[in-house]
């Protein structure tokens, strides 16, 4: 048994979360997100072009300063940071939970990486999609939603990820295989029901 211990409940309304992602969201959706990971697989990098697409695939604004700042960066400098956050993501000598901490950490030092774990979540998952999982405020009230505390002190994604880890292993434990991809689409999923919310 796991730390974590889900409940049945939990694990139902999860499971349920999860097929109603798959049935609500087109099977293309992830396409440009596919073509990132398989750039990152390639180059052991991400460079401007991959970050605007991984903005895209967010939806996130690129209207803001960060943005500007960003452009301002040279490619070079953003590829000699996420080279280094790759590394971290892929360190096979650290937990999973541990690697996400420390490649969010290398991330800090760019524009628009400072603060909040979105953008920052999904590079992280494009450069190590069978490790990582991304986060967003959707994922974090899924995580509320079935009780399971997340705050946000600094070190969130590094927390976000051994709650992930730990649903992953009652996953197992209940016959089911997820990747930590898997656990933020239900979380997602779950999350965006925020009428439910308690």
């Amino acid at each position: 048994m796991t730390a974590l211990g889900l409940s049945d409940e939990q694990w139902t309304r999860l499971m349920e979360a999860s097929e109603k992602y798959r049935e609500s969201v087109c099977s293309s959706y992830d396409e440009v997100f596919d073509q990132v990971i398989d750039r990152v697989a390639r180059n052991r990098w991400l460079d401007k072009r991959d970050i605007g697409v991984l903005v895209f695939w967010k939806r996130l604004r690129a209207d803001a300063p960060w943005a500007t700042r960003l452009h301002c960066t040279p490619d070079e400098d953003v590829r000699s940071v996420t080279t280094q956050a790759v590394a971290a993501v892929h360190n096979a000598e650290t937990p999973d939970h541990v690697a996400a901490a420390d490649g969010r950490r290398v991330l800090s030092s760019l524009p628009g990486f400072g603060r909040g774990d979105a953008l920052a979540s999904a590079l992280l998952t494009a450069a190590a999609p069978d490790r990582m999982a991304v986060y967003d405020r959707r994922a974090h009230a899924g995580l509320g939603l079935l009780d399971l505390g997340l705050t946000n002190a600094p070190g969130r994604y590094g927390r976000y990820m051994a709650l992930v880890g730990e649903i992953v292993a009652q996953a197992r434990e209940r016959g089911t295989t997820w990747r930590p991809r898997d656990v933020d689409l239900a979380l997602y999923q779950l999350g965006g029901r925020r009428k439910t919310a308690r």
